[in-house]
């Protein structure tokens, strides 16, 4: 009988961890690669502040569509296969799009890349769990998630530093040759499933089980917290280019992409955040983590660039405190198909993304930098005291 493989020390182990870690970081670097580019395609095609963010938006809305359809088919047919084709379908279309002068194809052409980067999320954390030992399996999925967090980061970095001195097209194109290298790497590395048993269930079990779970208010309030979470995370970075490139900062596209580099907190705030969980709770770590986060980005009203720098790193700490221990919780709330309730809580977390990448623009146009930072930092704060107390009315009606 075949045995999962239990050493960290193991070949196997490493083979598996570190090509899903690659492939999680080019995923994540390409979706969020286009987050400081919003300036440059307002003046390169002459579209609105909101239409620029659809060029994220809109990859997450095929994103969604792709958890959904690429869940049900990798249970079905395999990780592996999906977790490759999600590379090579992220990797494509930035040869395709720098060599088109219309923003109507760089969007539809970034909605398909969306469905594909869909792939290797809902295949990876499945393939995990089926090929290492359950004792080792944490290490494995830090690592992923880590990697999700550097991508983002670095994914932003090297685009507008690319950008800032040579083009969008080219940051397009030393994304796309990046892309290829991993998907090579990936293809050499990447163990065969061996555990894999495909689902026999019907498509008509599958959707059943995300009716039951879009039942259950406790969830609801935890997907919610999700959408809300990421909206004024998003929402944050989004305006934040915009807002440095005019006076009094007017900061080069090169200098603000230094800025996303207070992601690296995101690599360490997801395990601080289990520790501290482990102590003192998780509700009462996740409340504390959205009160930092809600601070930070109240930091970054003040007059001095180091105030801002000081806000950011301060709100991705409380970001990926308060989002890392959400999504722990989802497990807690249901006994049956964690997998679809896990889904849920993705595509909620996404639709927080494109919201926040697009539909904050009226707010941004009205009340600037000022108004749009008083009001998301409010929102999640005001959102965790309505569960509060909604619980606590649950306790006493009990």
């Amino acid at each position: 009988m075949r045995q999962r493989e239990q050493a960290i020390t193991n070949v196997h182990f490493w083979r598996i961890t570190i090509s899903l870690a690659l492939a999680s970081f080019f995923v994540f670097a390409g979706m969020y690669a286009v987050q400081p580019l919003f300036p440059v395609f307002v003046k390169t095609f002459g579209v609105s502040v909101s239409a620029s963010g659809l060029s994220l938006s809109l990859t997450v809305a095929g994103l969604i569509i792709g958890l959904i359809v690429l869940g049900f088919l990798s249970d079905r047919y395999g990780r592996t296969t999906f977790i490759k084709l999600s590379l090579a379908g992220s990797a494509i279309p930035f040869v395709v799009m720098p060599l088109f002068d219309s923003f109507m194809v760089l969007l539809a052409l970034r909605f398909l890349q969306g469905f594909a980067l869909a792939g290797l999320p809902a295949a990876a954390l499945a393939y995990l769990s089926e090929e290492i030992d359950r004792r080792r399996v944490h290490v494995a999925t830090a690592l992923y998630i880590s990697s999700n967090a550097l991508g983002g980061m670095v994914g932003r970095v090297v685009t507008g530093y690319i950008t800032d001195h040579f083009s969008w097209q080219m940051a397009f194109y030393v994304l796309a040759g990046l892309g290829i290298i991993i998907l090579a790497a990936v293809i050499l590395m990447l163990p065969k499933s061996r555990f894999f048993e495909p689902s026999r269930d019907a498509f008509s079990n599958d959707l059943k089980w995300f009716a039951y779970h879009l039942k259950n208010p406790s969830l609801l309030l935890i997907f919610g917290l999700g959408i809300v979470l990421q909206l004024s995370f998003t929402g944050m970075w989004t305006y934040l280019p915009f807002y440095l490139e005019a006076p009094p900062f007017s900061l080069s596209l090169e200098v603000i992409s230094y800025m996303f580099l207070a992601y690296g907190l995101g690599v360490i705030g997801s395990p601080v955040a289990g520790w501290l969980a482990g102590h003192f709770g998780l509700r009462a770590v996740r409340i504390a983590g959205v009160f930092v986060m809600a601070g930070g980005m109240l930091l970054t009203l003040g007059p001095d660039l180091w105030m801002i720098a000081t806000g950011l790193c301060v709100t991705c700490l409380g970001f990926f405190t308060a989002h890392s221990l959400t999504a722990s919780s989802v497990g807690e709330e249901v006994s049956h198909h964690k997998g679809s309730a896990s889904s849920l809580y993705l595509v909620s977390y996404y639709i927080g993304v494109s919201l926040g990448s697009s539909a904050l623009g009226p707010l941004w146009n009205q009340i600037g930098w000022t108004g749009l930072i008083a009001a998301i930092a409010c929102v999640p704060v005001i959102y965790v005291l309505f569960i509060r107390f909604m619980r606590q009315n649950k306790r006493k009606a009990s």
